[in-house]
């Protein structure tokens, strides 16, 4: 049986205007039988998406709630911090901010960026293994060249340094670089693109087959790799649990949380999970849609490690790490009009605040962990989505 062809969504003269979304609406409504009342409705001038989104018809009202306020000792984020959350789970807000609270009254979270990374991954290919061994000491030899070339594209992106391994007649590679203010996908592809030119042109060996990507980036995918050698930035958020803040804010006690902590290390390695905590996804999700971050990068923001401890005089040490936590302040969905203010909200928008962004990323974590692990064991988890989450 045949199915009929679809008609093709209108293009006008210009695509980004307010007739061409009304056009884009109108046709899809005659072809769906859909109402779009509600997506039509919104404050952000068309013109202003031309870089972020096509064929554009209206939006998706996000909800927004506040967290916080959270202290945070960090390195680029220092003092309070009310946080922007867009979500549609009840009880998620709630409980960060309760998180944050208990934090808060125990001396708040200290955060440390400890390295950053983006990267490209080019795949070379050569007539034999002895060829493919040749040109690794090539490129050892010339990687400053190859830097040349690649930071010849771009003011902010900078060649650190190159990973590569040999399987059989291949190079798998690994650009790795610093990028300022943005998440740096499309910079550190621009730049990779003119170092591979340059080393396609110039090796003595011949290259057989070349790909831009090798796969190795493990782009918009979670990887053991990036656990261990960072993709984005390795974020550490720790806090000092008070034994009476965890009583009074959580009902229940640092030993408690710890022997559960050593149970669930155990059903994680079992499950496979990619994150040792109980749910960084819901936090970083949340935060990456109020500020206009790329929402599949929490693929590989989420991962990580929680550790904890007893401390000597009976509190307990909570920390949490991401090592690949992809954010930025420049570039991307951050100059939209509603995520520019969550941006604002928290003090970072524009230049030299990626980090900062990123040590609140950690800090907000860290809360909805220490929250939702004391709901747990307090015997409120279902009770406080009974109360808040239900949509009855």
């Amino acid at each position: 049986m045949s199915i009929p062809a679809r008609q093709p969504i209108p293009r006008l003269d210009d695509n980004y205007s307010e007739e061409a979304a009304s056009t884009r609406r109108a046709f899809l409504s005659a072809q769906t039988g859909a109402s779009l009342l509600h997506t039509a409705h919104y404050s952000l001038p068309p013109d202003s998406l031309r870089n972020n989104t096509e064929n554009f018809i209206g939006v998706v009202q996000m909800p927004v709630g506040v967290a916080g306020p959270v202290l945070i000792n960090g390195e680029h984020a220092q003092g309070w911090f009310y946080v922007p959350m867009a979500t549609t789970e009840g009880t998620l807000v709630a409980s960060y901010s309760r998180g944050m609270r208990i934090v808060s009254e125990s001396g708040g979270v200290k955060t440390t960026v400890v390295e950053e990374f983006m990267q490209r991954a080019p795949l070379f290919e050569f007539e034999d293994a002895r060829a493919a061994k040749r040109f690794l000491a090539w490129v050892d030899a010339h990687e400053a060249d190859i830097r040349q070339a690649a930071e010849r594209t771009t003011q902010h992106g900078k060649l650190m340094h190159i990973q590569r391994w040999q399987i059989a007649r291949m190079v798998y590679t690994r650009f790795n670089y610093t990028t300022g203010d943005a998440a740096g996908q499309n910079m550190c592809g621009k730049a990779t693109h003119a170092a591979a030119q340059w080393m396609l042109k110039n090796s003595p060996e011949t290259i057989t087959h070349f790909a831009l990507s090798g796969a190795t980036e493990t782009d918009k995918k979670h990887s053991h790799m990036n656990l261990m050698h960072s993709r984005g930035k390795r974020v550490i958020a720790e806090a000092v649990i008070q034994r009476e803040v965890l009583q009074r804010l959580a009902r229940t006690t640092p030993e408690i949380i710890f022997k559960q902590r050593q149970r669930s290390a155990i059903g994680n390695q079992l499950a496979g999970s990619a994150y040792s905590g109980p749910h960084s996804a819901n936090g970083i999700a949340a935060l990456f849609i109020a500020t206009g971050q790329d929402e599949a990068n929490v693929v590989e923001s989420h991962a990580g490690f929680v550790f904890m401890d007893l401390t000597a005089d009976g509190n307990l040490y909570f920390s949490v790490t991401l090592p690949s936590v992809i954010c930025a302040t420049r570039g991307g969905g951050t100059g939209l009009s509603t995520q520019a203010e969550c941006l604002a909200l928290l003090g970072c928008q524009g230049e030299g605040k990626a980090k900062k962004l990123a040590e609140i990323v950690g800090a907000t974590v860290l809360a909805g962990d220490l929250s939702l692990l004391s709901a747990i064991m307090a015997d409120e988890w279902v009770s406080s989505h009974d109360a808040y989450g239900r949509n009855r």
